[in-house]
């Protein structure tokens, strides 16, 4: 399997792959950032579809933050309990993390979108969109966020995942969309040629354009 030149290839490609939902008025697209974004973009280009966000953070292990022992939305926590035990984890220590990216969460909040409300998305059609899962645990909290308004139905749209990651989420969403499902599976970004990290002010100048971009097609 060959490497995504980008984020933006991968996007046009899943935008491709999702064409059928082009031009419906009930659908949203929900980008994870920072990774997610220019993804989203992408996806809207094609779907003629509003793009907004679903604010998510990791809850990295103290001392080994790349280890995720869980994830945080808006009123949503999933917890990896096996890695929480066999970690030796404390309550003391996971709150102390929680709070930290739950203030993270609300600068980013304010940073990306200012005092703009957060879209209703009651009976809607929402497209989750991020760059690539690896354990999921950051795409199962944003999922279970989304299911908590109650939208008509939830597609998780990624370049690449590893099987097993995806199968979790067969229960949990209404359609699964990922264009590569390698069995030997080590990071997202060996997946992309070029997998560099985003900054705030880059999300927001795409957050604008996809603003612009709606604006057009009304």
């Amino acid at each position: 399997m060959t490497p995504f030149e980008n984020r933006v290839e991968a996007g046009r490609l899943l935008a491709q792959s999702l064409d059928d939902y082009a031009d419906r008025q009930d659908v949203i697209v929900l980008a994870l950032p920072r990774g997610g974004v220019p993804l989203g973009l992408e996806l809207v280009r094609v779907l003629k579809a509003p793009l907004d966000l679903m604010l998510v953070r990791k809850l990295g292990v103290p001392g080994h933050e790349e280890l995720a022992m869980g994830a945080i939305a808006s009123g949503v926590r999933v917890l990896n309990d096996d890695v929480v035990r066999g970690c030796g984890i404390t309550d003391e220590a996971l709150e102390e993390v929680a709070r930290a990216e739950q203030a993270e969460l609300e600068r980013r909040a304010k940073r990306y979108r200012g005092d703009k409300p957060w879209p209703k998305l009651q009976d809607r059609c929402v497209i989750l969109v991020d760059d690539g899962i690896a354990t999921g645990a950051t795409m199962e909290v944003a999922v279970r966020a989304v299911r908590a308004q109650k939208p008509a139905s939830i597609v998780l749209a990624v370049p690449v995942a590893p099987p097993s990651s995806l199968h979790r989420f067969a229960p949990l969403v209404d359609r699964i969309e990922c264009l590569m499902t390698p069995e030997s599976f080590w990071a997202i970004g060996a997946w992309y040629q070029d997998f560099s990290q985003l900054n705030d002010d880059q999300v927001i100048a795409m957050m604008r354009e996809a603003e612009e971009l709606a604006g057009e097609g009304r």
